[in-house]
This record gives C-alpha cells, structure tokens and sequence, in this order.
C-alpha cells in the first residue's frame, strides 16, 4: 500500500491564509492588543483636538449667522438651518437682497472677494514656490561645497528662516516704504505696495527671502546623502558639470525636493500674516486666510462655510501633490516594494 501519493496530495491542497487574514490574527494577538493600547491615546486626543473643530465648522457652516437682513431690513438673531445658502454666498457669488430674494454680490463685499482672492492665492503659492525651488536649489549646492568658513555660510542663509513672519514683515514694510532703503538705493519715490502688481510683488520678495533657506536646508540634506564616487565616476567618464547635475544631482534629490515643494505649497496657500502686515490685504494681495479672517468678524457661520471651502481647498491639493510625488517621497517607484 502506498501512501506517499495521498501524502503529497494532501500537503499540495493545504490552504495558505492570504495576507488580509494573517494581518487580523496578527491584531488580536498580545502584540497587536498592546500597539492599540499605546497608540489610542494618541488617536484619541486628535480627535479631540482635530476631529471635533472640523465637525463642529462643518456643522456651523449650515447654521444663519446673526445680523441685519437685507432681504427684511429686520435685525435677524441667527441660527437654524441655512441649507447650503453660506456655500452659495462664497461660490456662487450670492448675497440677499433688499424685498427678498438674492442677487449678485455687489464689488467690494466679502461675498464678492472669494474668486480674487482665490487666484491671488493660488498666484503667491505658483510663483512664490517656483523662485524658492530654484534658489533654493542654489544655496543647497553652494552650502554642500567644501569650502573654508562653510558652517559661517550655512548659519547666515538660516538667519531670515528663524525670524518670526511677523518681524519679516515689519521689515519689509520699512525697505518698501517710500522713504525707506528700497528708494534710496534706487534714488526713486516709488510707493511700491500701492498698486496692485508692485504690491504683489513685495510680498513674493519678502515671502521667498524668507522661507528659500527652508527649502534649501531640505535639499542639502537631500545631497549630503548621495556619494562623492558617484562624481568621480562620471567625471571619468567624460561628463560635464551640468549632464553630472541633470543625470545624477537632481534625479537622487527629488524625494527631498518634493518634500520641500509640498510642505512649501501647502504654507503658501495658508499664508496670513505676512501679506496682512504688509499690504494690509490691500491692492489685490487678499488671501484666502486673510479673507477668512475678516468674515469672523461678520458671521461665524458663514467664516465656517469659507474654511471649509479653503480646508477642501488645500486637501485637495495636498492629495493631488502627494499622488503626483508620492513616488519620490516614498522612496520607491510604481510597481516596487513600498
């Protein structure tokens, strides 16, 4: 009698357990039972911190806000459900109107302000992110030379980085005032932040001078980890300077570089203070954070519908940025072992 045939058989047919179910027994082991201990009050407290503001807008944003109505020319004491009657105001463009109903927001209401102020956000962050990126790439490439007095050189291009924003725009104020260096030195009149596009422009100045060490401090760490041999080989080889930056610097620093353009996009587009202290928002240099700002002191609730417009806004972004570099971020490529 043979049994090697059915012995065969039968470790042939034994089921294996696919990954999804070797992962829960793994949970509700000790080990699995004891990583959810030391992690749950760390989940906890976010969402009490986190989760609990962004339910709470969520819920306010279709809430009245409180205030004279137009449509009655009655004091109106708020609350109740406003549909989606906030959203319509930002995205649409609505406002009441006097006789009931509503209309077109009139120039100049806040109402009014979403669109401009969203493309003047979205115009700092291109702009702003693009001139860090490629200065910043500069520095990195000058601060990760060898040179005497190095560390000196890497201290001072951090300096503008460690001031606070609001100082940074103090500063700015008084090189950009009529009577401040910028004129000197130029030997004009000029009132740079009261028109529209220099206005614009003074915060682009400011907001790269500052936060370019940033992003350049994320790429030298970025070149600190790629080998002098891999040079010395291409130098043996024959290769330039430039082919050496394209073919081997830049494709082995793009996980820090798309980390430095995320973490940068996501900065910009929540960018308050500096524009605020230094145009006053004034002269088309009103952001989204700054247009959010002045509605709270009109209407809580509709502020609330605005932040969560400019919360779907920037996570939006973020995900798409995240999809775009989350290869290089990761560290691995499509098809690969994450």
């Amino acid at each position: 009698m043979t049994i090697a045939g059915p012995a065969a058989g039968s470790a042939q047919t034994t089921p294996t357990s696919p990954p999804k179910a070797v992962a829960r027994n793994k949970i509700k082991t000790g080990e699995g039972r004891l990583a959810w201990m030391l992690i749950a009050p760390t989940v906890l407290l976010l969402a009490v911190i986190t989760g609990y503001p962004i339910v709470k807008a969520l819920y306010s944003s279709f809430q009245k806000d409180s205030g004279l109505n137009a449509a009655t020319g009655f004091f109106d004491q708020g609350g109740g459900s406003a549909g989606v009657s906030n959203y319509k105001h930002w995205l649409l463009q609505q406002c009441p109107v006097q006789g009931g109903g509503v209309g077109k927001c009139p120039p100049g209401t806040l109402g009014h302000e979403f669109w401009p102020s969203l493309s003047v956000t979205v115009g700092f962050t291109v702009v702003s992110v693009a001139i860090e990126a490629v200065i910043g790439m500069g520095m990195a490439l000058m601060m990760h030379r060898a040179f005497k007095g190095r560390g000196l050189v890497r201290a001072a291009i951090l300096v503008p980085w460690a001031i606070p924003t609001a100082v940074t725009a103090k500063l700015w104020t008084v090189v950009f005032d009529p009577n401040g260096v910028l004129n000197k030195v130029l030997g004009t009149n000029y009132q740079w932040t009261s028109d529209k596009w220099p206005a614009r422009a003074a915060v682009v100045i400011a907001d790269v001078w500052k936060t370019t060490p940033f992003i350049a401090l994320l790429i030298l760490a970025g070149l600190q980890g790629i080998g002098a041999e891999l040079y010395e080989s291409a130098k043996v080889d024959g290769a330039s300077a430039w082919q050496r930056f394209t073919k081997i610097t830049l494709p082995l620093v793009k996980p820090a570089l798309a980390v430095a353009l995320i973490f940068r996009t996501l900065d910009v587009l929540r960018m308050y203070d500096l524009p605020k202290i230094l145009t006053g928002g004034a002269n088309g240099t009103s952001t989204l954070s700054i247009l959010v700002v002045d509605q709270l002191q009109q209407g809580p609730n509709s502020a609330a519908a605005l932040s969560t417009i400019t919360f779907i806004f920037i996570f939006g972004v973020a995900f798409l940025m995240v999809r775009i570099f989350g290869a290089n971020v990761t560290g691995a490529s499509k098809g690969g072992t994450k």
